[in-house]
């Protein structure tokens, strides 16, 4: 995105809705590059919840009286609202979960543990979220199914010579994250999508690092399921999104039970209601399903096309610094349309942990560690990675107040 374009951003004006980046600390405002783990909330999705509880708060579904039918209804246009965010076919398609991990392991008990067997196939990458690999991986197991994982090369990106040879007709599912949380990978879903179906498989596509920050259309994809969570787009935590297509979502059975799912109950047996309610038992997360609406709302009067392009703009920018310091390993694919909003990287003698500590005392926020990624990092040869994620509010000169705090750490590790 050119500079003329991403003026045309008020990132000033957007930042003025998040009252947490004027925060200082020891006289220090707070440079929040974490966003990859959870981003910040605007006062309108603050506003929206604190309405709900002072004026509509009531359990959904349960009860005849007036407050009982504002909460229903604003439960239930949440998952409309939703379903048109994504390109979903009505609210029968959206279910919500506590967040992405809750989403995976819906499908991997109720179709998984059904489903799968001795023979069978779950092929992954090897750039997947613990939600999801760790997920497949202890279905699996239980089921006699076998795991297999398609390669990330040497920049980062899907080996899709290896994906074809991987995916066959002993494949029962594949399950690929969209955008990776520590390369920034964007992957070719669409494409992983088609290789499934042609095998008659399923497509499980892990979109928590993607729904918040590009346009993502369900439709489009043709993934059978699709995740994401939402304290990632500037929505609640504590909720979260499991799209799946209505003919196959008919088909599952719950795994969890109790009430507000089911048709009838008596002492011998149980069935179930209609979606998306059959896999929404008990009390559900009726404020954060009226964040999330407010949260919707708010990305798409910025637009999302505006906020890919920034966040890549941004990406690029922290690739191109970081990279001209020469002593920085940055991992995965360069700025661009193959990258999401974030970078990690490493400094030559510097210990992740280390690192982000020293960046603390700038008051840059960054994530170190394994990003529950444990198995890529070990792919990579280093134990962690710092990571700097961007939003929609993060600007250039935050990238330059990161990598002016890369010269503490020297100094400190020299």
């Amino acid at each position: 995105m050119s500079q003329q374009n991403l003026e045309s951003l008020d990132v000033e004006a957007i930042r003025e809705e998040f009252p947490i980046l004027e925060r200082e600390f020891d006289g220090q405002q707070v440079v929040y590059l974490d966003n990859a783990a959870t981003t910040q909330t605007p006062d309108v999705v603050v506003d929206a919840m604190s309405d709900y509880y002072r004026e509509s708060n009531a359990n959904v579904h349960r009860g005849i009286h007036h407050l009982s039918q504002a909460a229903s209804i604003a439960y239930e246009e949440a998952h409309d609202r939703v379903a048109d965010f994504i390109g979903a076919d009505g609210r029968k398609e959206v279910i919500f979960t506590k967040n992405t991990t809750e989403s995976e392991n819906l499908v991997a008990y109720s179709w998984g543990l059904n489903e799968l067997g001795p023979g069978d196939r779950v092929v992954l990458t090897e750039m997947e979220h613990h939600a999801s690999l760790v997920t497949w991986q202890q279905v699996a197991h239980r089921a006699g199914a076998d795991v297999e994982y398609i390669r990330v090369d040497d920049t980062g990106r899907l080996d899709m010579n290896h994906a074809r040879e991987l995916i066959d007709d002993d494949t029962a599912i594949v399950s690929a994250v969209h955008v990776s949380n520590t390369l920034g990978t964007v992957n070719p879903v669409t494409e992983l999508t088609e290789l499934a179906h042609e095998h008659d498989a399923l497509s499980f596509i892990d979109g928590a690092q993607a729904v918040p920050n590009r346009p993502v259309d369900v439709g489009e994809i043709d993934a059978d399921f699709y995740a994401f969570s939402g304290h990632k787009m500037a929505g609640p935590t504590g909720i979260g999104v499991l799209y799946g297509k209505q003919a196959v979502l008919e088909e599952l059975e719950p795994y969890l039970y109790g009430g507000g799912m089911i048709r009838k109950v008596t002492f011998e047996d149980s069935t179930w209601g209609e979606l998306p309610w059959k896999f929404e038992p008990g009390t559900p997360p009726i404020a954060e399903a009226v964040g999330l609406h407010a949260a919707v709302d708010w990305l798409e009067e910025i637009g999302m096309d505006r906020i890919e392009a920034h966040e890549q703009e941004l990406a690029a920018y922290a690739y191109d610094r970081l990279t001209a310091e020469g002593d920085v390993e940055i991992y995965g694919p360069e700025g661009g349309p193959d990258r999401g909003g974030l970078v990690s990287f490493n400094l030559e003698g510097v210990h992740s942990h280390d690192l982000a500590s020293i960046m603390n005392d700038h008051t840059v926020a960054v994530r170190a560690g394994d990003h529950c990624t444990q198995p890529l990092h070990d792919k990579l040869g280093v134990p962690a990675s710092t990571r700097a994620s961007f939003y929609v509010y993060n600007t250039r000169e935050e990238v330059d107040k990161l990598v002016a705090a890369l010269e503490d750490a020297r100094t400190l590790f020299a």
